[in-house]
């Protein structure tokens, strides 16, 4: 019996243990409204805002870059620096038509949207464009991010 008793209450514990984590893993869950709360803070340009929704550990593939994935940025202190120098290059960027979708594990996550500014040199950017991210314990890990490219036509 008092083997039935400890086999009872062991799962029992079990049971909490694994109800506990999976409250806790749902609370720490990137959803669709985390990405639009993230994308507001890009319009703000408010890094302070956008580097809490990142991993200390995060990279961001921007689309422009001397590599075929663009130029890369690790970590955090990277990833600011290397969004300062959006923010520098295009002051007036935003973001906006846009939508979210996380996958089913909530592991991953896509974003299209429309970029618009114009740069210091005074090339008006007009773009559609989408991130990939992946996440991890409710923190973007990577954010891998494309845009269009706009070519004039010849006719």
């Amino acid at each position: 019996m008092i083997g039935l008793f400890i086999l009872l209450g062991c799962n029992k514990d079990n049971t909490v243990n694994k109800s506990q984590t999976q409250i806790e893993s749902k609370e720490m869950a990137v959803t669709e409204e985390t990405l639009r709360q993230a994308m507001d803070a890009f319009n703000r340009h408010d890094l302070d805002a956008i580097m809490e929704y990142f991993s200390e550990d995060c990279t961001f593939d921007f689309p422009r870059g001397p590599d075929p994935w663009g130029q890369r940025f690790v970590g955090k202190a990277q990833v600011r620096e290397g969004l300062a120098g959006r923010f520098r290059g295009i002051p007036d960027v935003h973001y906006s038509e846009d939508s979210h979708w996380i996958s089913a594990d909530g592991n991953k996550g896509v974003s299209e949207w429309t970029l618009t500014g114009t740069t210091t040199a005074g090339v008006k950017v007009h773009v559609r464009g989408c991130d990939l991210w992946e996440f991890k314990d409710g923190k973007i890990t990577r954010k891998n991010s494309f845009w269009k490219i706009v070519e004039p036509t010849t006719k």
